[in-house]
């Protein structure tokens, strides 16, 4: 379906704030039109979910102008059962959501929906009974259900493996009504996208673009190169004029006069040097330290057990991780990966014998191998107490990891910064085997060829699981083994 002219979202000169010393959006404008598709891109920081709530009135108004059309339905994917949702069947939780009440029997309805998420899921079944990952799927599948006008999904592809992306995608690219997505998934957001909302944290404000994600990524450099080549122009012919001008300032009569209209001149060059655009600060390149005195074989599975058609299944492998060996884990959700990469750093499977001493960097999407309680400095501080103060403080930088993130608690920080004190501690652990499960979860596009670097120079062993082809392929790979 073409994309229409009517506007169904509207956001005219839009200020938004928490704290008024510190404004999220500002003078923001921009019109959403019937039946587009769009990628909402951001820099970590810049509040993407705000625009989201924004739009479906989740925030208290303040002073603003947004027009939403009222006619129009909207719903919302959120990353997070509520408490009271959990206690709930699979069919009472649809039946929540599902917009017409007097229907009695929605079954059919529900089974097709899950299929568009690539989940079964019986209807009597407790949502609290489901994993992480299937509750994820649950909660995408109960706003598709919604049939809204408005469709709002924030990084709908984090839990969701090859099949389950491929589903979505082609629901996405059917969906006759206005789509709303926050994702940093190039090759999904390609497929369906008309256009391109880009939140600069710095300026504060929203650029449109009319192309696909990797063009705007590199628009958004070039426009950053041109504008640093325009200010060091100005600035170098404003600090030429003042120089003249501290000449003829000494002089008598109209180069006085002269001297003036030179400071003048070069105040206004000045005054049209734009602020330079600044994207969110990159983590810097980084090298993980390997542990010492191992073993060549770092790992042996002799088999894995897995589950097919809900049935524990156990198959003989015979798969040897030497130094230096990269392996790609794969297969679709709930067949067994993280299960196994759980039972592996474990240390208590016969089927897996790992040479002794060696220590075992996990990367868990969930963060659940934190201690949401420690404050960030003591979870850092306890991987190696006997680095220097400076050098500590000054590595945790790397990672963006200021002195005001190392006061909070874990607990209390966003995805985003959990995701940047797990990978500090795995360069602070000099780490044998790197176990990385979905490390590419929570992070935007500047952030993903570096931590593919790093993995991809990691000279010991690696198993890594991610869905994200564009980043695997930035990193060698020795070994597969598909479940």
């Amino acid at each position: 379906m073409a994309v229409s002219n009517e506007t169904v979202i509207s956001f005219k000169l839009v200020n938004f704030f928490y704290d008024f010393k510190k404004p999220i959006l500002e003078d923001v404008t921009f019109n959403v039109r019937k039946w587009s598709k769009i990628t909402i891109m951001w820099q970590n920081g810049a509040w993407k979910s705000t625009i989201f709530k924004l739009i479906n009135w989740s925030l208290e108004k303040k002073s603003w102008v947004i027009n939403v059309d009222k006619k129009l339905t909207i719903a919302t994917w959120y990353q997070v059962v509520m408490a009271e949702d959990k206690e709930l069947t699979v069919q009472e939780f649809f039946r929540k959501y599902f917009p017409d009440k007097t229907v009695f029997n929605i079954d059919k309805q529900i089974f097709e929906i899950l299929d568009v998420v690539n989940l079964k899921a019986p209807l009597t079944k407790h949502i609290k009974a489901f994993s992480w990952w299937q509750q994820a799927r649950l909660l995408l599948a109960a706003a598709l259900i919604q049939n809204p006008d408005i469709l709002l999904l924030d990084e709908p592809t984090n839990n969701l493996d090859k099949d389950g992306i491929w589903h979505l995608t082609t629901f996405l690219q059917n969906y006759k009504k206005t789509v709303l997505v926050i994702s940093h998934d190039a090759e999904f957001l390609n497929s369906f996208t008309d256009w391109v909302l880009y939140l600069d944290v710095h300026t504060k404000h929203v650029e449109q673009f009319v192309w696909d994600y990797n063009d705007v990524v590199e628009q958004i450099e070039r426009n950053k190169e041109k504008e640093n080549m325009a200010n060091a122009r100005l600035a170098k012919e404003a600090a030429a004029k003042k120089e003249q001008a501290e000449k003829f300032a000494h002089k008598w009569g109209k180069l006085r006069l002269v001297a003036k209209k030179m400071r003048e001149a070069a105040e206004e060059m000045e005054d049209d040097i734009v602020d330079t655009r600044k994207e969110d600060k990159t983590i810097r390149e980084f090298t993980i330290p390997l542990q010492e005195d191992i073993g060549w074989v770092l790992l042996k599975i002799h088999s894995v057990h897995i589950m097919s058609h809900d049935e524990p299944v156990v198959r003989d492998v015979e798969v040897e991780l030497r130094k230096d060996d990269h392996l790609l884990l794969s297969g679709p959700n709930g067949i067994g990966k993280s299960t196994l990469l759980e039972k592996i750093v474990s240390w208590k499977e016969e089927w897996c014998t790992l040479t002794p001493w060696v220590k075992i960097g996990y990367y868990r999407q969930d963060f659940s191998n934190l201690d949401f309680n420690q404050t960030v400095y003591d979870c850092l501080r306890s991987v190696d107490e006997n680095m220097p103060e400076q050098e500590f403080r000054s590595k945790a930088a790397w990672f963006l990891i200021s002195w005001e993130v190392m006061k909070s608690r874990v607990g209390d920080l966003s995805e985003w910064q959990k995701w940047l004190v797990a990978f500090c501690r795995l360069m602070f652990m000099k780490p044998g085997i790197l176990i990385l499960d979905e490390p590419t979860n929570h992070i935007n596009f500047r952030h993903i060829p570096v931590i593919a670097k790093a993995l991809d120079e990691f000279k010991w062993g690696m198993i890594l699981v991610s869905h994200i082809d564009e980043f695997v392929w930035q990193i060698r790979i020795d070994q597969y083994l598909d479940l």
